[in-house]
């Protein structure tokens, strides 16, 4: 039989898509991540705490300008997997990437940039549904 593992908010806010916003979320285990729109990008990212906020990956999640729906609060939530080995960055209701810092992975719905090769240990970083129900299954 398989469980699905118990995914709980450890951030939530609303926030507009093309203003600047920071917005943290550390585990109990010194897990960390981080969303950031720029006001031109949106990136989250896995990052190291005792090293300054050292970045160890960073997904791309929008293009301000390609949000058709920019003008709309939008609500973010940063979800974490009870053992707080995997993060997930939710933008309303729906999973646009997630870090596995367990095997070292990250995914996000464009696959990009590429695997950076020194804390990422895959190749392949399309975030689909499909993934996400596998990930989210008891291992």
């Amino acid at each position: 039989m398989t469980n699905k593992l118990k995914l709980i908010i450890y951030e939530e806010q609303t926030f507009k898509v093309g203003k600047y916003v920071f917005i943290d979320s550390t585990a109990e285990n010194h897990n960390a991540v981080v969303f950031e729109d720029n006001c031109e990008t949106g990136y989250f990212y896995a990052v190291d705490r005792n090293n300054d906020l050292k970045v160890l990956d960073g997904l791309h999640i929008y293009n301000v300008a390609n949000v058709t729906d920019k003008h709309k609060p939008s609500t973010l939530k940063i979800l974490w997997t009870e053992d707080e080995s995997k993060a997930f960055l939710s933008i309303n209701n729906y999973y646009h990437a997630m870090f596995d810092f367990r095997n070292k992975a990250g995914y996000c719905r464009n696959g990009f940039p590429e695997a950076n090769n020194s804390w990422t240990k895959i190749k392949e970083r399309t975030l689909t549904d499909r993934l996400i129900d596998n990930l989210s299954k008891a291992q």
